[in-house]
């Protein structure tokens, strides 16, 4: 009986070493999920196409044709483990063009938010609040294969078009919070 308590007593202080909360093990940086690969299309079913040279990103018709070579719109969605889930999951988005790599993120440029695509590659961790993180999120509760984007910088502000003539440019645009608008609306 007492080698009996005596494994007993060890067991018990295993458990309690090995008793750790979770809280005690999160850090602040979000740290790279997975990828998803896929075109990103607006409620017109036109692509999302990037072109650095003319340091722009607009919506587009696209030929099957276009569509096989790529260009600009086979867009890398890297998935971001987080803490907290009611914002939505934190993507960022990258882009190939040629053999180069881009990654999105957003600036202030004479008093507005800018989108911009920056050469280079997406981190594996980021610290908690950046200029690339969006948090993805359904469009509505009845449309679950559609997304909007929110920009985790500034709450309210969304990834949309806009249109200008025949271009629908790739913008980030205020949203109240009951508010439903169509320029948003993201199908990957």
């Amino acid at each position: 009986a007492r080698i009996k308590l005596s494994r007993r007593r060890q067991q018990v202080k295993y458990e309690e070493f090995c008793l750790i909360t979770p809280a005690e093990l999160e850090c602040d940086a979000l740290c790279k999920e997975k990828t998803l690969h896929r075109v990103l299309r607006n409620v017109n079913s036109q692509l999302l196409v990037v072109r650095p040279d003319l340091n722009l990103a607009a919506f587009e018709d696209v030929t099957d044709l276009e569509m096989q070579s790529g260009k600009g719109m086979h867009f890398s969605i890297h998935c971001y483990k987080t803490n907290t889930s009611f914002a939505g999951m934190p993507v960022a988005f990258s882009v190939q063009v040629e053999d180069k790599s881009y990654y999105m993120c957003c600036e202030r440029e004479g008093g507005e938010m800018i989108i911009r695509f920056k050469e280079g590659e997406v981190p594996k961790e980021i610290p908690d609040k950046s200029n690339i993180i969006f948090f993805k999120k359904t469009f509505t509760s009845c449309c679950s294969k559609a997304f909007k984007f929110e920009y985790s910088m500034e709450q309210g502000m969304f990834l949309a078009f806009e249109e200008k003539g025949c271009l629908r440019k790739l913008i980030l645009k205020k949203l109240s919070k009951d508010e439903v608008d169509e320029t948003m609306k993201i199908s990957l």
